[in-house]
C-alpha cells in the first residue's frame, strides 16, 4: 500500500502548538497550496489543507515558521472521526507531516513587512555563514575553523574564483586541495 503526500505552500496561520497529557508536542496548521490552473476570471485558486505534526519536529516547525511562510512538507494522509459536544459525528482528513523543508531564507522568514514573492529563493544571505564577510563583522570576514587539521589559506590570493566575490570561502574554486580526516566526517 502507498500513502504519500508531498505539498508546497504557505501557512495560512501560525502553528497551533499544544501538548498532550503525556507531554507529547503536537502542532496543527493549514497550508494554502495553489492549483495548477486558473478559473474563468484568470485567477489561481488554492486548496487549504489541514496538517498535523508531532513531537520534536512540531516544536522545531513552530519555532521557525509563521503565517505566510513558504514550506514543503512530506507525509501521509490520515482520516479520523470523533463525536463532538453536540453528539454529531465529525470526520477529519489531514496530512500527518513526517518531514518538512523551509523554502525561504531566514531573512524572508524574519521579515515583518509582509511582502512575499512567489518564487523560490535564489540565495540565502541570512544563514550566518562564517565565511560571509557581512555576517560576522567582528572577525573582519576571516575565519579559520578547521578543527586543528592542516591550515588552509583562506585568503588564497585567487581572484579568478568562478564569479564568487568572497575570497575567504574555503570551498571556492581555488584549485587547492582540502584535507579532511575521517574524524571530521559525520558518518
Amino acid at each position: 500500500m502507498l500513502n504519500r503526500a508531498v505539498l508546497t505552500g504557505r501557512l495560512t496561520r501560525d502553528v497551533d502548538l499544544r501538548y498532550t497529557q503525556s507531554g507529547t508536542a503536537v502542532g496543527s496548521f493549514s497550508l494554502a497550496v495553489d492549483r495548477q490552473f486558473t478559473n474563468q476570471q484568470g485567477e489561481r485558486e488554492a486548496d487549504f489543507i489541514n496538517c498535523v505534526i508531532w513531537r520534536k519536529s512540531a516544536e522545531n516547525f513552530a519555532n521557525f515558521v509563521h503565517k505566510g511562510s513558504l514550506v514543503g512538507i512530506d507525509g501521509r494522509i490520515q482520516t479520523r472521526n470523533y463525536e463532538n459536544a453536540q453528539g454529531q459525528r465529525v470526520y477529519v482528513t489531514e496530512v500527518v507531516v513526517e518531514n518538512f523543508a523551509l523554502l525561504e531564507p531566514r531573512s524572508a522568514r524574519n521579515n515583518s513587512n509582509g511582502q512575499q514573492n512567489g518564487n523560490a529563493p535564489q540565495q540565502n544571505n541570512g544563514n550566518a555563514n562564517p565565511f560571509d564577510n557581512n555576517s560576522n563583522p567582528g572577525n573582519g570576514g576571516n575565519s579559520n575553523n578547521n578543527g586543528g587539521s592542516k591550515p588552509t589559506n583562506n585568503n588564497g590570493g585567487n581572484n579568478g574564483n568562478g564569479g564568487n566575490n568572497n575570497p575567504n570561502d574555503p570551498f571556492a574554486n581555488s584549485g587547492d586541495s582540502i584535507d579532511i580526516s575521517d574524524d571530521d566526517l559525520p558518518f
